[in-house]
This record gives C-alpha cells, sequence and structure tokens, in this order.
C-alpha cells in the first residue's frame, strides 16, 4: 500500500472520462503500446495518450471505447511521441494492462468525484 495521503490530495488528481477515436501502432516504443486520441469532451477536448495496452486489446476493439486518464498530469515525452495524459488501468495475474473503466457510459470529460 501506498503512503496516506488526505482528501484535499486526492482532489489535486483531475480523473475524466473520454471516448478513444483514434488507436495508432507505436513502433517506436520500448514496451509494445498504442498511441491513443481520446475525446475529453468540449471542455477539454482531444488528447494523446500512450499505452502498453497491447496484450488485451486490439486497435478496433478500442475505437470507441469510454476510459478513465488523469488530464492534469504534464505531458511525457516518450520517444518521439508526446502523452498528454495517462490513460489507466490495473495490471493482471500476468502483469498485462487491463484498462479502467466507467460501468455505464458518461458524458466525456465527466470529473471522478
Amino acid at each position: 500500500m501506498s503512503d496516506e495521503i488526505t482528501y484535499a490530495d486526492f482532489e489535486k488528481v483531475d480523473i475524466r472520462t473520454g471516448t478513444i477515436v483514434e488507436v495508432l501502432p507505436f513502433p517506436e516504443a520500448r514496451k509494445p503500446a498504442f498511441k491513443l486520441k481520446i475525446d475529453f469532451g468540449p471542455e477539454i477536448g482531444l488528447r494523446k495518450s500512450s499505452a502498453q495496452i497491447t496484450v488485451h486489446y486490439t486497435p478496433e476493439s478500442l475505437l470507441g471505447r469510454q476510459v478513465l486518464a488523469v488530464v492534469n498530469f504534464p505531458p511525457r515525452q516518450i520517444g518521439p511521441f508526446r502523452s498528454e495524459v495517462l490513460t489507466l488501468g490495473f495490471e493482471d495475474e500476468n502483469g498485462a494492462i487491463v484498462l479502467a473503466s466507467v460501468e455505464r457510459g458518461v458524458p466525456d470529460g465527466r470529473k471522478m468525484c
């Protein structure tokens, strides 16, 4: 378990819903990954993310899928790609990533509360 934080610390992490609108291969990545373009609605717009999710997902299965992402981390340069948000997921028993998602669809850009 990580160090204990306050609720105020948690409130600083801006987790939003977004819909994947584009998936491209990322052959330059050290570990297999996709380049994602995610729509976070009118307030935030389109953002890019690199995600190591190639074990459980294909580009076709990701298009139109709603995901959760941290939108207020600074952008991170991953090789030639600038990742603007952190797409959230959990490791399965073999270390492959399973995406975090909402049980029912909600508007893109909705903040986790």
